[in-house]
């Protein structure tokens, strides 16, 4: 069993890539809502969070970890790995290194959360690639709100993305990386205000290529199953994950309460 965590429905992009191209597999997939934005929160509370949520997941059977959270894979994903090194553990970056090698103009921009940008493994990525593109980064205010509260077309999600990307586009950047897993639920809108010669890069086809791979290397993929088996479960509120898993996904899956702890 694949287990899968996000504080809160972001990480749901990630599964919806994932099921449709590894669709034997089982999933478990967590919603840390309670706890929901991960963004202004310190590096101790996320490797807290994290370490409790892995221990769930080990303990509902999912042998293999997808942290399907940038901000949780840069303060947590080294020390979840020390902790249980046999455990294979994917993580996400912002895919900043493909944006920097494509660029035609030399500027690439980056949306992401506040506490994925001043991480260390962001900072490592940025000065790798200084010679190849100047990257220009910023904070997608509001975004994860929006997602988690199912806002996806209003005149208002228009306005916050609009809001976030006008610095990048005085920047004269010709590449967008989305660097947090709730931002591709708001890529029509992205896409909507962007000219059309700027591409958006979503690494998450990367992190289910990635996924596919550890499972084969460590001989822990399913057999077909019909159906498959997938949970939801949340430490918020149930009624919030059903209504976006019905809305958002055209799924009708029961959710699990969590009380977070």
């Amino acid at each position: 069993m694949i287990g899968m965590f996000d504080s809160g429905l972001g990480g749901l992009s990630v599964w919806r890539e994932l099921t449709a191209q590894l669709p034997d597999e089982p999933v478990i997939y967590l919603a840390d809502q309670g706890y929901c934005p991960y963004g202004g929160r310190s590096d101790d509370e996320l490797i807290a969070r994290a370490e409790l949520i892995a221990d769930y997941l080990l303990a509902q059977g999912a042998t293999l970890l997808l942290i399907a959270c940038n901000t949780a894979t840069s303060a947590a994903a080294r020390h979840l790995r020390q902790r249980h090194p046999a455990l294979p553990i994917v993580g996400m970056e912002p895919a900043i290194k493909p944006a920097a090698l494509s660029t035609q103009s030399g500027k690439i921009g980056v949306l992401a959360t506040q506490a994925t940008l001043r991480g260390e493994k962001f900072r490592q990525l940025a000065a790798q690639l200084h010679d190849h593109a100047e990257i220009y980064s910023q904070a997608g205010t509001g975004f994860v709100e929006l997602v988690e509260s199912g806002e996806l077309d209003s005149d208002n999600a228009r306005r916050t993305v609009a809001a976030a990307l006008a610095p990048l586009l005085a920047h004269n950047v010709d590449h967008v990386v989305l660097g947090c897993t709730h931002y591709p639920f708001l890529a029509p809108l992205i896409r909507e205000q962007l000219p059309p010669h700027i591409d958006i890069i979503d690494p998450t086809d990367a992190v289910v290529r990635q996924t596919l791979r550890l499972l084969q290397h460590h001989h822990c993929r399913s057999g077909p199953q019909t159906p498959p088996q997938y949970r939801f479960v949340t430490t918020g509120d149930d009624h919030s994950m059903q209504q976006f898993l019905r809305q958002i996904l055209q799924r009708h899956d029961r959710v699990e309460a969590l009380q977070p702890a």
